[in-house]
Parts: C-alpha cells; structure tokens; sequence
C-alpha cells in the first residue's frame, strides 16, 4: 500500500491511497473530533499511477468535503484512515504545542514500550505506533514522506534496513536498550503466554512463524533447571531466532533471516552508535528527560512499566546458563557499553 497527502485546505482534503490489491477501489474512514462519521471510496483517477504500474485504472485519488464528511471544514480534529488495514493516512491536529520533524522510537523488546509513545502522542500531527506490523512498502511511505513534517514513530523495525531514510533533516532517532538477561526471559515467558493461542488451529496464524515456537514452549517449566536447559538443547528455529542476540540482530542485519556472524555484532554496534538518543532500562528517566528536553517539551516524565518478579527470576537463572550467556554474547556486549555510557552522567 502506498498512499501520500496533497493538501488540507480546511474544507478540503485531498489525498491518494494505491491498495495492495492493483484491481481494488481504495476506501478510507473518516473520523471527526473522535467520531467515525463517513466511509469513501476514491473516485477521481490518477493516470500517473496507473503508469508507475501500481493500480490498474489508477481510481485512487480522494476529495474530501464538508459534502463526504459532515463538519470537516470547522473540525479541529480530523483522522483519514485506509478502510482495509487501518493505518492512518492523515491527521488534522489545530491545538498549540505541536513538534515539527520525525521521530523513531525503536522498540527493543518483544514487549514495546507504551508510556514515552503515551506521553508524546499528541504531541506530533501523527503518530503510528506497532510500525513493526506494517508493510514495508507503507514503512517507506512513513519515513520519506516529506509531507508527514510533524510525526511520532514507534515499533520494533529491522533498523539496517531503512536507515538510510534516518538521514534526512529534522529526523531523529532513539532507542532505549534493555538488560539482555531480562529480555530473553521476557521473550520466554511471552512465549509460553501464547501456548493456547500456538494450539489451536483457528488462532494459531495469528503467531506467524512464532507459533510453532510458542508450541513447544508450552511442554517446559522455566522454573525447573534441568527442564529449561532442555528447552535450549531441543528449541526448534523460531525460538532460537527470537532468543539469539536479538538487539544484535536488530541493528545488525537487514532481514529477519539473516544469518548472524560476529561481523553482524560490529554493523549492530556501528549504526547503534549513530543513533541520535540512546538509552537504557536502568536509567529510563535519563532515557525519556534527555528525549524531551531534545523535543523542547516541559512534561512529567513518566515512569517506567514494573517489571515482574516473575521475569527478574528468570532472568537471574538464566544468568548462570552457560548456554543462555553463548547466546546473548554480542548483546551484553552492546547493552553494557551503553549502560556504561549512561552511568558516568546519571545514577540509578
């Protein structure tokens, strides 16, 4: 799916959606001031799209009145989103305070981050969170869209792959680095909360390639030595993909499948290095008042999510497996040089 925005004129908005299916006619939603109250299909046509070869009559194009959309033209707050996959296409936002310029948060963990995204949602024109789940083509159209000027970012991305994007004026990018032991029991136990899900049939695509890996998570107790130690020795694929080096792997490669060398480690380092505000868990108030104050936003920083006593248990087991530290080699590395970092100008 692609999609870009013309203009805003108040009592017009025009914009074009290509869906991904080339035969389909696009539809969008609109909401005003939090109310959903049209749905239309596009009706002008683009020839220029229909040359690129992205849809085969090019009716993608959107008008949007005060006639589709009852209340645009007065409207302080209006939201156009694609009918068929919900992403929001624009954002009408007139209240003071807006940011200018992108930003990413790159999620690390398995279990995104929600209060920062929180606070600043408001804070930018749009903002789109989860963007791990869209398409890489609608990924594109977020990061190089020179009209999306005021736009907040976040998801867990594979970062080598569109950093090149990163680089553009008024783009900054940000990542809160979390304890490798820590993250591997969290993404262990979200493993095994998916058990049920990885077992039946009607609901076991919603896992992707995970679901066989959230399986077999089901038939081991964490808790017992011997028992997790089996579950490292028998893991199938997915499981090992998901546990091995996973921050590496992120700022390392470029595809989910990628094999991961120590060569993958340095890559990961390097272009962690370039990112514009880097932090980690245990310093997350350091982490969210440096981010704001780069913003020029005077706002209570918010406090991070509790992490379980259940996870911190594990973690601390899984420090003392041979096998869990070989797999998170690359990792502590990484996390470490940016705890240290973090240390020597904050205290926990």
């Amino acid at each position: 799916m692609r999609f870009y925005v013309d203009h805003d004129l108040g009592d017009e908005i025009r914009c074009w959606v290509v869906p991904d299916n080339p035969l389909a006619i696009s539809r969008v939603f609109v909401s005003v001031e939090g109310r959903r109250v049209a749905e239309v299909p596009a009706t002008i046509t683009d020839d220029g799209i229909r040359a690129n070869g992205w849809h085969s009559t090019g009716q993608c194009v959107f008008r949007l009145t005060p006639e589709e959309v009852p209340g645009l033209a007065e409207a302080r707050r209006v939201e156009v989103y694609d009918t068929d996959t919900n992403v929001l296409i624009y954002r009408r936002i007139r209240q003071d305070g807006i940011r200018t310029g992108k930003v990413l948060l790159v999620d690390t963990s398995i279990v995104p981050e929600t209060r920062i995204p929180s606070a600043l949602f408001d804070r930018f024109q749009q903002s789109y969170l989860g963007i791990g789940r869209l398409s890489d083509e609608v990924l594109r159209v977020l990061f190089e869209s020179p009209w999306l000027a005021s736009s907040f970012l976040s998801g867990a991305i594979v970062v080598p792959r569109y950093e090149g994007f990163f680089a553009s004026e008024g783009f900054l990018t940000t990542a809160l680095v979390h304890d490798p032991y820590t993250e591997m029991a969290t993404r262990l136990l979200w493993l095994k909360a998916r058990t049920a899900v990885a077992a039946d049939p009607g609901q076991a695509w919603r896992l992707g390639r995970l679901a066989e890996a959230a399986d077999f998570a089901g038939d081991y107790d964490y808790d017992d030595p011997k028992s997790l130690k089996r579950f490292f020795r028998m893991m199938p694929e997915p499981a090992y993909r998901l546990l091995y080096n996973p921050l590496a792997r992120q700022f390392g490669t470029k595809l989910p499948d990628d094999r991961m060398t120590p060569g993958n480690s340095i890559v990961a380092i390097e272009i962690l290095a370039r990112v514009g505000v880097v932090g980690h868990r245990d310093f997350y108030e350091a982490f969210a008042t440096t981010l704001f104050d780069r913003l020029g936003i005077e706002a209570v920083v918010p406090e991070p999510e509790p992490i379980s006593e259940t996870v911190l248990a594990l973690a601390a087991r899984l420090r003392g497996l041979r096998v869990a530290q070989d797999m998170l080699v690359f990792d502590v590395a990484m996390a470490d040089a940016v705890r240290d970092a973090v240390a020597k100008g904050w205290t926990v």
